[in-house]
């Protein structure tokens, strides 16, 4: 029993060390051949070590989290009320049908250079397109599981005379927490995304920038450590995202 819960366990790792594995031999022959384009793993794992060790890993990586995580929380709040504002109006859905089609396509990437005249370099810039960014799946996701809430659900609070809020926070609410989750999964994932390109592009400050300084300086297991460690953090972000959600399905009563 023990050992099938072990290769259960080990299973998903398989690939990735074989990718790995794969990668530290082809950047070691490309190094043999004359190549200082690539850095094998092992080189970025000793980057990393020295990027720990001396703080700037920490420093880029809470900047970068925060101001996701800052963005995130204002487009999922707007996003959020929105979507179950829509959702349970036709007329309301109808009337703003058009401006969301129209906006939504929007790369967020593209707002850059307004955000830029409008907040200059810094974390507001930032902020205000991650926000944006996370806004319309946020909306999109939460409509459609508001739309699809039982209809009977509906005709009984209204029968009990709730109010709109109470409607909301009582019956709609409580019935799209899985779907609820899967789009703030979605959302966490853009925002870290979005974060990092936009620190890339034109903020200097987090991973992204870090990990631009580090091709600047012609630093490849660096910029490869960076790269592995960006993906981490997504990885235990999302980790923790599951556990959040099963923690709110059980105490709400609702399947995971």
């Amino acid at each position: 029993m023990t050992e099938n819960r072990f290769l259960r366990w080990l299973r998903p790792w398989v690939f990735p060390v074989v990718l790995v594995g794969a990668f530290e031999w082809y950047a070691r022959r490309a190094a043999a051949l004359g190549s200082d384009a690539l850095a094998p793993p092992t080189a970025a794992a000793k980057a990393f070590a020295g990027a720990a060790m001396d703080g700037s890993l920490w420093t880029a990586t809470g900047f970068t989290l925060g101001t996701a995580a800052l963005g995130l929380l204002q487009g999922a709040v707007l996003g959020i009320a929105l979507g179950v504002v829509l959702g349970l109006s036709r007329r309301a859905a109808q009337l703003g049908s058009v401006s969301i089609e129209v906006l939504r396509p929007v790369p967020s990437v593209a707002l850059i250079p307004l955000a830029m005249l409008g907040f200059g370099f810094g974390v507001r810039m930032e902020l205000a397109i991650v926000a944006f960014a996370t806004f319309w799946p946020l909306l999109v996701l939460v409509q459609a599981a508001v739309q699809q809430v039982e209809p009977r659900l509906l005709e009984v609070s209204r029968v009990l005379g709730l109010s709109a809020r109470e409607r909301a926070f009582k019956i709609v609410l409580p019935a799209i927490v899985p779907r609820l989750f899967v789009a703030l999964r979605l959302g966490v994932a853009v925002a870290l995304v979005v974060a990092v390109t936009v620190e890339i592009a034109a903020n200097p400050n987090g991973m992204g920038y870090a990990m631009m300084i580090a091709q600047q300086s012609f630093d490849p297991a660096l910029m490869l450590a960076w790269l592995g460690w960006i993906g981490i953090v997504g990885f235990a972000v999302n980790a923790g995202m599951l556990m959040l959600q099963r923690a709110v399905s059980r105490r709400m009563g609702v399947p995971s």
